[in-house]
């Protein structure tokens, strides 16, 4: 019985079970998307045509839906103004580069422009005859825009007069998209359901394309990349970049969305300086819900967010904060900025902050003393070292150490030291033929000297008597 015990009692280890580990390393660019938290705004009765930022701060955003134009506050989120002057569906709100003037298209074939503060209409261009989709301002021109609508058809208005100063024609569908370049105002690109995108210039009066490119689909969207010499296409279910300045040459096409890409955009990622803030992505959204960051220096597609409905997108990069719009066919809804961290003591960038502030107006600056470099005779002179600090001067062989020897008030003083040197050195002297040649030249300077100092008195007795008989009167 005990050994039956004994053998009961008898215990093995047992191994746990290991969990599965995902192989899977999240990168720092996914982590900064996933750290986008979204919040809700109020959701508007229609869908939303287009998205627009202000350039102007504090970078305030248009949302285009039903016959109306919304103007959102980017700090609170909530509708700052409305704007309701449209006979149709509003489409393709766009604003002026400061901000003020926001032009925007709508169904009935007209471009009217506003004042942004008081939402009043001030132009009307009245020229396409099917809706207008696509409506921008140039990056820097105040005077000019260009529209293109659903009859294929893309003009270039002069806004102060109300007149259309050019019309660019070869499309043969209805012209839904379009950009400025970033190079230049007078290159703008134009994307159709022709599958084409045309590439015109407003300095050729002949209407002509100046590139075409045949993207292989209904072209939903088209941009310029920042350089100006790229420019990023949407239609069907990808996403093609076209090199500009090498004739559309196509160098990559991204196929990964499901359905249809609706819109693309720019923006910067990163810090706001060093080698990350020089990194752009290409945000491309679509009507499978998901938004897709692609790096197009390496051609890769570095983050994937998913949505609950079809989406529109607009995107802001300020020295503030960074953020983008998301739209979709249910109202609007934004991916916020990501929360900043508070500096804390325990960070070194705390006891850093605010180094390289810069002062604003009216504020009082103290100035921090220059410290002043000194030479070794100069440091001996504070010490009240004169023989050392004359012996340092002359060895430095430097004509500017030897300071005050123009001047009248030590001229006894040098001359005694000159005579007592030349009496101390006078073998040496006789025996260099160096020496001699710097006793002529010090003889040759005291005699100028003695000339200019003669001529000064001849001036001053000629001088002494006119002042004499100034001061009389």
């Amino acid at each position: 019985m005990a050994e039956d015990h004994q053998i009961i009692a008898k215990t093995f280890p047992v191994k746990p079970k290991l969990k599965p580990t995902s192989t899977k390393s999240t990168s720092a660019e996914s982590k900064y998307w996933k750290s986008f938290k979204p919040q809700p705004i109020q959701t508007l009765i229609a869908s939303i045509t287009s998205l627009s930022f202000s350039p102007a701060p504090p970078h305030d955003f248009a949302a285009s839906h039903s016959a109306t134009v919304t103007i959102f506050s980017s700090q609170t989120l909530e509708p700052k103004s409305t704007i309701s002057s449209f006979a149709d569906t509003a489409t393709s709100a766009s604003f002026r580069s400061d901000g003020r003037l926001l032009a925007a298209g709508s169904h009935s074939g007209i471009v009217q422009v506003f004042d942004v503060k008081s939402r009043t209409p001030l132009r009307h261009l009245r020229r396409h005859s099917r809706p207008v989709h696509l409506v921008r301002y140039p990056r820097i021109d105040k005077l000019h825009l260009f529209s293109g609508g659903d009859d294929a058809v893309v003009r270039f208005w002069d806004v102060a007069s109300e007149t259309q100063i050019l019309e660019f024609t070869g499309h043969k569908d209805y012209v839904r998209s379009g950009d400025c370049s970033p190079a230049s105002d007078d290159l703008f690109v134009t994307g159709s359901y022709d599958h084409t995108i045309r590439l015109w210039d407003v300095r050729v009066s002949s209407g002509g394309s100046m590139m075409e490119v045949n993207h292989g689909k209904p072209v939903e969207d088209v941009i310029f990349l920042p350089s100006g010499g790229l420019i990023a296409t949407a239609g069907g279910d990808s996403v093609k970049i076209w090199d500009v300045i090498g004739g559309g040459k196509l160098l990559y096409s991204m196929e990964s969305h499901n359905k249809t890409v609706t819109a693309l955009c720019v923006g910067k990622i990163g810090k706001e300086s060093g080698d990350e803030a020089q990194q752009n992505r290409i945000l491309s959204v679509s009507l499978d819900g998901y938004m897709k960051v692609l790096d197009y220096a390496k051609f890769k597609i570095t983050h994937s967010m998913r949505f609950p409905s079809p989406l529109l997108i607009g995107w802001r990069k300020t020295k503030e904060n960074v953020g983008a719009e998301v739209g979709n066919i249910a109202g609007l809804g934004p991916i916020n900025e990501p929360p900043k961290r508070a500096l804390r003591p325990s960070y070194f960038r705390y006891f850093h902050r605010g180094q390289n502030e810069k002062a604003s107006e009216g504020d009082y600056l103290v100035m921090r003393p220059k410290k002043v470099k000194l030479a070794e005779h100069d440091k001996l002179l504070k010490k009240f070292r004169h023989k050392e600090a004359l012996v340092s001067a002359l060895r430095g062989k430097n004509p500017e150490n030897v300071r005050y020897a123009t001047m009248p008030r030590y001229a006894g003083l040098l001359m005694k030291l000159a005579k007592k040197v030349v009496e101390m050195r006078a073998e040496d002297v006789r025996s260099d033929d160096v020496l001699k040649g710097h006793i002529r030249n010090l003889k040759r300077s005291v005699e100028e000297e003695i000339r200019i100092q003669q001529s000064l008195q001849e001036i001053q007795g000629i001088i002494s008597p006119l002042l004499r008989i100034a001061e009389r009167r």
